[in-house]
C-alpha cells in the first residue's frame, strides 16, 4: 500500500489530508508522486492524520526511483533534478502563484523575463522578484508554501554576491530584504531560533549596505520573536535601536510609524499604558505620510491596521471596554478580500475570545474562539496557533463548560506547519 491508496482509504481527498498536515495540496501531491519527501517536523503530523507509526509511515512513502519510472503519477516523470536551475525557479515561482490564487499579480511572460534576470544576477532584477514574492507570501493562506521559491532565490543571491562583480550594495539590499521574508516564513512556522538567525542576516547586510529602514525594519520583526515570550525590556532595547535608525532613514517612508507601533505593543506587555497611547499616536501619523509610505515588501505598515492593533493592546492593558468596541469596529475591516490576512483576521477573533474569557462569557469565548480556530485550519499559521493556545490558558474555570471543554481540546489538537 502506498501512500495516496492509504489516503483513499481512510476517504480523504488530497485537500483535506493537507489540511491536517498543515501544509498546501500540492505538497500531498508531490509526496504521494514522490518527488519530495515530508520534513522532520511533518512527519509526525502526517502519521498521525494517516494513523500509522512512522516506521509504517516510511514504508508508504514511495522511493525517488519509483518516482523516476512514473509508479506515483503523471508529475513523477519529470524528477526533482530536471532542468537547469533558472528554470526550475521560474516553474517554481510559477507554481506558488497558481497555488496562491495570485497569478494575474504576474503575468507569465513578466516571470520568464525575471528568472532570465535573476539567472544573470541583475540587481534590479532581484528587487523585483522580492516584491512580488512578498505579494505571494500575503496573499497565500499557507504561507509555508513560498518556502522552496525563497529558499532557491536565496541560493542565487548568495552566487551573484560572491562573483564580486560590480557595486555590491543593491545586491546586500536585495538580500536584506529576502532573509526577511525568510524569517516571516520561519516565524510564522514557530521556528523561532531560525527566525531570529535569518533577522540578524537581514540586519548585518542592511548596516553593510547602509540601508537604515531595511536595517530598522529587520530590527523590529526580531523584536516580534521576544514579544511572544513576554520578554518587553529586550524587545523595548531592540526597538529603540530601531527608532533611532529609522530617523536616519527615509522620512517619507512608514518606518518609525511601524516602530512605534510595535513599541505600543511592549509598552503594553510592561504595562505602561501611558507609553502605550503615546506609540500608537506616533503609530497613526502613518495616515499624513503623502504616498502612505509603503514601498510594499519588506515594508507594509500602511496604518490599515492601526484599530486592530490598539484594540490587542487594551486587551493586553486590561481595558475591557475599550478594546471590544475597537476590535469589533476592526473586524470588519479584516474580511478576507484580496490581499487581506487570515492571519491577521485570526488575532482579532482571539482578542474578542479572550475579552469573553476574562468576561467569564462563555458564549463569547465559543462564538469567536471557533472561528479563529477555523482560521488556523485554512492557514496552518503556527502564530495563530501560538494565539489560541495562549487563549486556552485563560479559561479556567469556564472549561466547565462543555463548549469550552470542547473548544479547548480542539486548541489542543491543533498542529503546526
Amino acid at each position: 500500500m502506498g501512500l495516496a491508496e492509504r489516503r483513499r482509504t481512510l476517504g480523504y481527498s488530497q485537500e483535506r489530508l493537507a489540511q491536517l498536515v498543515g501544509v498546501d495540496r500540492t505538497t500531498v501531491g508531490r509526496w504521494e508522486c514522490g518527488r519530495i519527501a515530508p520534513q522532520p517536523n511533518q512527519r509526525r503530523g502526517l502519521a498521525a492524520a494517516l494513523e500509522v507509526g512512522l516506521h509504517e509511515l516510511d514504508a508508504l512513502l514511495p522511493s525517488p526511483r519509483a518516482a523516476s519510472r512514473g509508479a506515483a503519477g503523471p508529475e513523477a516523470s519529470v524528477p526533482p533534478s530536471a532542468g537547469d536551475p533558472d528554470d526550475m525557479i521560474r516553474r517554481e515561482f510559477l507554481r506558488i502563484l497558481t497555488v496562491s490564487g495570485a497569478l494575474t499579480a504576474l503575468p507569465a511572460e513578466e516571470a520568464d523575463a525575471l528568472a532570465e534576470g535573476v539567472g544573470r544576477g541583475a540587481p534590479a532584477d532581484f528587487a523585483r522578484m522580492n516584491t512580488h514574492l512578498w505579494q505571494v507570501y500575503q496573499l497565500a493562506r499557507a504561507k509555508g508554501s513560498v518556502r522552496p521559491v525563497v529558499r532557491d532565490q536565496l541560493m542565487t543571491l548568495n552566487e551573484a554576491l560572491s562573483s564580486g562583480r560590480g557595486d555590491p550594495r543593491p545586491l546586500l539590499n536585495a538580500a536584506a530584504d529576502l532573509f526577511q521574508l525568510a524569517g516571516e516564513l520561519a516565524f510564522d512556522a514557530d521556528r523561532h531560533s531560525d527566525a531570529v538567525a535569518s533577522y540578524s542576516l537581514a540586519a548585518s547586510l542592511g548596516k553593510e549596505a547602509g540601508a537604515y529602514d531595511l536595517w530598522a525594519c529587520a530590527l523590529v520583526r526580531h523584536a516580534y520573536v521576544d514579544i511572544p515570550e513576554r520578554r518587553y525590556h529586550q524587545a523595548a532595547q531592540l526597538l529603540g535601536a530601531a527608532e533611532r535608525l529609522a530617523r536616519r532613514g527615509d522620512s517619507g517612508l512608514a518606518t518609525r510609524h511601524w516602530v512605534a507601533s510595535v513599541q505600543a505593543e511592549a509598552y503594553a506587555g510592561l504595562g505602561d499604558l501611558d507609553a502605550c497611547e503615546r506609540a500608537m499616536e506616533r503609530a497613526e501619523a502613518v495616515r499624513e505620510l503623502a504616498g502612505g509610505g509603503v514601498p510594499g515588501g519588506w515594508l507594509r505598515f500602511d496604518g490599515s491596521r492601526v484599530a486592530e492593533e490598539r484594540g490587542s493592546r487594551y486587551v493586553q492593558l486590561g481595558r475591557l471596554d475599550l478594546a471590544e468596541s475597537t476590535l469589533r469596529g476592526a473586524l470588519g475591516q479584516t474580511g478576507l478580500a484580496y490581499g487581506q490576512s487570515y492571519r491577521r483576521r485570526a488575532a482579532v477573533l482571539v482578542d474578542l475570545a479572550a475579552i469573553g474569557a476574562r468576561r467569564r462569557d462563555s458564549d463569547q469565548v465559543v462564538e469567536f474562539g471557533k472561528q479563529a480556530v477555523g482560521l488556523f485550519r485554512s492557514s496552518g499559521s503556527g502564530y495563530v496557533a501560538r494565539r489560541l493556545r495562549a487563549l486556552r490558558d485563560e479559561f479556567g474555570s469556564l472549561s466547565g463548560d462543555h463548549r469550552v471543554a470542547e473548544l479547548g481540546a480542539e486548541i489542543a489538537a491543533l498542529g503546526t506547519p
